[in-house]
């Protein structure tokens, strides 16, 4: 057995300043990116020059929406890869996301500067702003393919073991657009156009240090070859990043939303366009500071939620939950305190305006972020049950605020009670949000604790079989209900070699810490969900993969054997040795012995049987890329229809050929 891993006997409060710390510096160094112009163009150009960085940020938004895509992509099929002990393939997955993101950087590029007027009045842009929005976004536009590979290349960096490098770049790129943002705007006279330039110069300088650190990746060695396009990587790279380009997208609706209706309600009130569409850019902004820090501390608690879940460690889940909890409410509370006191001083850190700005920008201060509170309670959730495997309660709550709650809520509240409307949608937003969060976590929370008092001790029990040292390997595929893993005991019976099933699981636990109710559970069920939705590099089901993956293969390398499922077939593709076995039968046969040996309801027969064989079908598209029940996959498919034994009795024969062929 394994020393325990840190996370499992590690102090929980010393975890979390470990794992959490990092994360937070990183998410505010991006927050200040958003900031720092808007605080030196207030006090530089005023009002309509902050107005105007903020119909354009839904821009700079898209960039890192798709820089996240390709770049959370690259690292999490690196670390993949590296678990898999396969490096050359990590570096064809790292050159797949720095290839894709310098082509769409490149088409973003052109055309938000040919269609700029266009998208900044799609994204809320008044007359009176547009000139100022024009000059600011012209050069920002053009800084797009630094920032794009810059942040590409920081997910890898982090992903090849070297976060401080990742973080240093970060933040000697926010230190340099500190520094020029005055000397541009003040000392130049540059205005809106000294801000941007400031902006793109600091984001090069992030995206040469990011550059550079390639010579050095730790872990792979990237070549001309690992950028060749390959429409395989491209697809796994592309979707193993849509959560983030999901998550940021989201955020760019709202902004096109929200500007878009101050606008209009803002014109028929004593504020015009240009205040609300200001302070609110603002006022987001303030927030995300916020949101930066909470979700810093629980994108770093993440590990430790899916260690200890799948440990069965419950105590140690909920208190680390706990902690999070209370840490990001004390967090939320001292904002809302903030919010609710001091509007107007926090307004005045971004420039001086006339009264109707400073009325307006304390209305919407203490009424948008009026249940700021809420915010602690339902970010942590979501990452929380994404990291104990739950991605479908993870996706809703990551959502529900911004698309299922707030924007219907601005278009509605808008039309009854105009301006004030808008700014009431947030903590109706935030509310609700709140209530959905505390359900799902209370309900779980319950969960938990009768998964304590169920515990039980799972002995590791070998199977004992004769091992013949015929030099051959066996890996059989089936659907649920075609008698597979049955075939497979015959053959191991008839031909003196081992079944390697539930071993497998057995050994997973011990190498992982994970016990095996949890593999149970996890091992063959990802969904194309799962498949999508997740923080950070790497959730317990790739753990589990990887780890399986390494075991099988060692298994290969010792002995003759049979190995049921698993994507047995594709870990071990390259052994000459091999035998690849894909059993399936017609569904009235399935149903069958569904009812007959795995105790299905009669009515509830064919439904299981369809789930079941579409998970395994999702679960090895997304490890292999290849299709479950594509017959070029395997040296043999076989219909179990005819018999079971009658199956056996074939297979058998064909291994025996094989066996022959091998002794020439």
């Amino acid at each position: 057995m394994k020393e325990e891993n840190i996370l499992g006997k590690e102090k929980i409060t010393k975890l979390i300043k470990q794992f959490s710390i990092p994360c937070i510096i990183s998410m505010l160094v991006n927050s200040l990116y958003n900031m720092v112009d808007q605080i030196f163009i207030g006090h530089g150009v005023g009002i309509l020059g902050n107005g105007a960085t903020n119909v354009v940020f839904p821009i700079s938004v898209i960039a890192l929406a798709i820089s996240l895509m390709f770049g959370d992509g690259a690292s999490a099929y690196l670390s993949l890869k590296l678990g898999e002990k396969n490096s050359e393939e990590g570096a064809k997955g790292v050159g797949t996301g720095i290839l894709l993101a310098l082509i769409i950087s490149v088409i973003l590029t052109l055309t938000s500067y040919i269609f700029l007027s266009d998208l900044l009045n799609l994204f809320g842009c008044t007359d009176a702003l547009k000139e100022y929005a024009l000059s600011y976004g012209k050069i920002i536009v053009l800084g797009l393919p630094f920032v794009i590979i810059g942040t590409t290349l920081n997910s890898v960096i982090r992903a090849d073991g070297s976060p401080k490098y990742s973080m240093f770049s970060m933040v000697l790129g926010a230190i340099i657009n500190i520094i020029l943002d005055p000397i541009f705007i003040f000392v130049f006279d540059m205005g809106v156009e000294g801000a941007a330039l400031a902006t793109i110069i600091s984001q090069f300088i992030t995206f040469i240090l990011n550059v550079l650190y390639l010579r050095k990746l730790k872990n792979i060695k990237l070549t001309k070859e690992n950028l060749k396009p390959n429409w395989k990587i491209i697809k796994k790279v592309t979707m193993l990043g849509t959560s983030s380009f999901i998550t940021q997208m989201s955020i760019v609706l709202v902004i096109a939303v929200e500007n878009n209706l101050l606008g209009k309600y803002g014109s028929l009130s004593s504020y015009g366009s240009e205040i609300p569409i200001t302070v609110l850019g603002i006022v987001m902004k303030i927030s995300q500071i916020l949101y930066s820090i909470v979700l810093g501390l629980s994108i770093g608690a993440q590990p430790i939620f899916g260690y200890n879940y799948g440990s069965r460690k419950y105590d140690r889940v909920k208190e680390t939950l706990k902690i999070v909890l209370i840490t990001s409410i004390i967090i939320t509370l001292t904002s809302f305190i903030l919010f609710q006191t001091i509007p107007d001083k926090l307004i005045l850190l971004f420039g001086s305006g006339d009264q109707k700005y400073i009325e307006f920008a304390c209305l919407t201060f203490r009424i948008y972020l009026m249940l700021v509170i809420a915010n602690g309670v339902q970010m942590p959730a979501g990452i929380f049950f994404q990291a104990i495997g739950k991605s479908t309660k993870s996706a809703i709550l990551s959502l529900s605020r911004q698309i299922v709650f707030l924007i219907p809520a601005m278009f509605i509240l808008g039309h009854f009670f105009g301006l004030k409307g808008i700014l009431y949608s947030g903590p109706v937003a935030d509310g609700i949000a709140f209530i959905l969060s505390s359900v799902f976590l209370i309900l779980e929370i319950k969960t938990l604790s009768k998964l304590n008092k169920v515990e039980e001790n799972i002995e590791f029990k070998e199977e004992v079989t004769t091992i013949k040292d015929n030099k051959i390997i066996i890996t059989i595929g089936r659907e649920y209900g075609s008698g597979g893993r049955y075939i497979g005991k015959i053959l191991s019976e008839k031909l003196g070699i081992k079944l390697y099933d539930k071993e497998i699981i057995y050994r997973t636990a011990k190498e992982t810490g994970l016990q095996v109710d949890y593999i149970k559970e996890l091992e063959q069920q990802k969904s194309k969900l799962d498949s999508i939705w997740y923080y950070g590099n790497l959730n317990n089901n790739d753990k589990l993969f990887i780890s399986e993956s390494n075991i099988i293969k060692e298994i290969a390398k010792k002995e003759s054997c049979i190995i049921i499922g698993r994507c047995a077939d594709f870990i071990l593709k390259d052994n000459k040795n091999i035998i690849k076995v894909f059993v399936y039968s017609d569904m009235e046969n399935k149903i069958k012995r569904g009812i007959k040996y795995y105790g299905l309801p009669k009515s509830e027969a064919k439904k299981t049987i369809k789930e079941i064989n579409t998970k395994r079908s999702e679960h090895y598209k997304h490890y292999t890329g290849e299709s479950w029940n594509n017959p070029s996959n395997y040296d043999i498919c076989i219909n179990s229809a005819l018999g079971v034994e009658e199956t056996a009795e074939i297979i058998y024969n064909l291994v025996n050929e094989k066996i022959a062929k091998n002794e020439k």
